[in-house]
């Protein structure tokens, strides 16, 4: 895009998408890059700034990931973040070792208002923590609440950097070379429970670096549109919808740049929710709101035959990942010269295929990871691809997409073939399909339906003896999981009332044959994914 950026440079961080989506929130564009971007690339992108992520290595350490010392010469605002402050220091003639105390968590962090990053940051603070090199400014410094995590620590700042915040425990917890436009942060301004990180970054990116902020919705929307209209010419395009909100929020793009150039196909795959094959059909088919073209398949039997004995997460994901492929393939070539494969992949996919950034691939998205060496189209067109979820419904919106819709809970690519553990089957998929379907009716009728960030049940692999009607039963154990996030980069386990649980819960065993037990996950997300596989 033709605009002003920010890149994140990823040195294997575990909060990289995050660094990314706090600039975006500042209504700046921002992508990541692997710490082995050539530096010309990076030049040649004309950032606005970067900012350096967090890793797990010791910066000292041989065959640690490193960057040039160039890049902080090139008069650019940098930005080094825990691995990347450290990084910046060592380079730069500081001094990095181990640290004797070990901080996690939340941390009391002592800082300077008068850096540019602390503008308007923290309170007064008060008493012997607050530390002698802030001295000289004792009435100013200020406190606020960060998150740590770091083995090594910065014991001294590189020459021409002035300490700008410590802690009871780490002496150089902030510090700059204003002249240079170098700023380095030992916490995690990112992640939420820094708890006034936002405005640190709002004050590196709008502040320091001078983004005006024009990254929006509506010239998002609008330099899509010319992008895929100048890309496609007088081509056809084929969808891969799925009733979701990616997939829908791209056919309504494409609808409006391409009209009837497009064609959406839609793959019953077996793998869908409920009753959803026929929802999907009543929104996008001939008498849906959508100007379409809108072909069904029916392929479950297709699905369930490639899927049969398998029981790797990845081998799933990539079976159904090719099978879609295949499957458009085979649609495309009955409607004859269509060019292009069109799909609903986001930021989110990209980076946890391994495909933007250091950090390590979690897990294979069908619509990137998991596609085949050979796909017989001209090209792949993704609009959303740099987008967040919560950019996606924001642009849904934009292009006046139903509320219902754009708000409609996420539903994964590979479908529930990832919400069964194990071997897929038909009456697998039943028996998830049905669990899921009464777990929705039940937390809609509470009024928890749009303060819940997904929710879904899944089948485990896991049977157990139990006791209906007098009988033994040895049957499947269903988990519910619900979660409350922002950016489904990280998530919280939702605060479900044990009443409702309890009405599932009693609902799935007596509705639902083959099912006697019911658990509810209470992992966040990390350690856990939000779903299952």
């Amino acid at each position: 895009m033709d605009q002003e950026k920010v890149i994140v440079i990823d040195f294997g961080g575990q909060y990289n998408q995050l660094v990314a989506r706090r600039v975006r929130e500042c209504s700046v564009y921002c992508e990541i890059f692997s710490y082995r971007t050539p530096l010309d690339e990076i030049i040649a992108m004309q950032p606005k700034g970067i900012i350096l992520t967090g890793g797990p290595n010791s910066c000292y350490g041989e065959g640690a990931p490193t960057y040039t010392r160039e890049l902080f010469e090139l008069g650019i605002p940098v930005l080094g973040l825990c691995y990347g402050a450290q990084l910046m220091n060592h380079i730069l003639g500081g001094t990095v070792e181990r640290a004797s105390v070990q901080e996690y968590g939340k941390t009391e962090v002592f800082v300077n208002p008068s850096s540019r990053l602390f503008d308007g940051v923290g309170s007064p603070a008060e008493g012997e923590a607050v530390g002698a090199f802030c001295e000289e400014h004792a009435g100013d410094t200020r406190a606020t609440i960060c998150w740590m995590s770091h083995f090594d620590y910065i014991k001294k700042a590189a020459p021409g950097f002035a300490v700008t915040a410590h802690t009871a425990d780490c002496p150089v917890a902030a510090a700059e070379n204003p002249a240079k436009k170098l700023y380095s942060i030992q916490f995690h301004p990112e992640v939420l429970h820094t708890v006034e990180g936002s405005k640190m970054l709002f004050n590196f990116v709008r502040g320091v670096c001078g983004c005006s902020g024009a990254w929006r919705m509506d010239s998002f929307v609008e330099h899509s549109i010319r992008e895929i209209r100048k890309r496609v010419g007088d081509g056809r395009v084929l969808l891969a919808l799925s009733g979701g909100v990616d997939s829908s929020v791209a056919a309504a793009l494409l609808s409006l740049a391409i009209g009837k150039q497009l064609t959406c196909v839609f793959v019953g795959h077996g793998l869908l929710r409920k009753d959803e094959g026929d929802e999907v059909e009543a929104v996008f088919g001939a008498k849906g709101r959508f100007d379409l073209n809108f072909v069904r398949v029916n392929a479950q039997e297709r699905y369930y035959q490639r899927l049969k004995g398998v029981t790797e997460p990845e081998r799933k994901r990539k079976i159904i990942g090719e099978e879609f492929i295949r499957v458009f393939e085979e649609e495309a070539r009955k409607i004859g010269a269509v060019e292009f494969l069109a799909q609903g992949t986001i930021y989110p996919d990209v980076v946890e295929s391994g495909m933007g950034g250091e950090s390590a691939v979690i897990k294979s998205h069908h619509n990137v990871g998991g596609l085949p060496e050979h796909v017989d189209f001209k090209d792949i067109i993704e609009p959303l691809r740099s987008l967040f979820k919560d950019e996606v419904r924001k642009a849904g919106l934009e292009l006046g997409i139903p509320e219902p819709l754009v708000f409609r809970q996420p539903f994964p690519g590979p479908g529930l073939g990832i919400r069964i553990i194990g071997e897929v089957t038909a009456e697998k998929v039943r028996i998830v399909q049905e669990a899921d379907a009464i777990y929705r009716e039940e937390i809609a009728a509470a009024g928890l339906d749009r303060s819940i960030g997904q929710y879904f049940a899944a089948l485990t692999n896991m049977r157990s003896v139990g006791v209906m009607g007098d009988e033994r039963t040895y049957d499947y154990a269903v988990a519910l999981r619900a979660v409350n996030t922002v950016d489904f980069m990280t998530a919280e386990a939702a605060d479900v009332p044990f009443s409702v649980l309890q009405t599932v819960m009693s609902r799935i065993i007596n509705e639902v044959k083959g099912v006697n037990r019911v658990v509810y996950d209470l992992t966040g997300k990390p350690p856990g994914t939000i779903e299952f596989e």
